[in-house]
């Protein structure tokens, strides 16, 4: 078990670095391991302003995943329009949103229950 929780936690800090280093904004972790009946244990979101950002940082994020950790993403949707785009580790999905698509959804409220944890950026 210890050894899971060390994986997700690499998972997790080399998503977010992904995503800061093609300056994805707002990024939120919402741990949802407290609430019953959940498809996976975090999501991790941000957005982006175009759909040419939104798939820069989904490359970054599986480019980083892939190069440190060796472990490539179950399922990946949303790529051909890029405003919603999902990449499923299993254990965390990751959210990438255009702005306006991200307002309109609400995954955050959805998932108010989450205990949510924001990113801070320097950018």
């Amino acid at each position: 078990m210890i050894k899971t929780e060390n994986n997700t936690d690499l998972l997790l800090t080399q998503i977010i670095k992904g995503m800061e280093d093609v300056k994805g904004n707002d990024i939120q972790i919402l741990d949802l391991r407290e609430i019953e009946n959940t498809v996976c244990d975090y999501f991790v979101i941000c957005n982006g302003t175009s759909n040419t950002q939104v798939n820069a940082i989904v490359n970054s994020v599986q480019k980083g995943v892939s190069k440190s950790l060796k472990d490539k993403p179950w399922h990946v949707e949303g790529t051909e329009n890029a405003e919603w785009v999902l990449i499923d580790y299993v254990n965390v999905v990751v959210h990438v949103f255009q702005k306006h698509i991200r307002e309109f959804y609400d995954i955050e409220g959805l998932w108010g229950d989450a205990k949510s944890t924001t990113i801070e950026t320097n950018y």
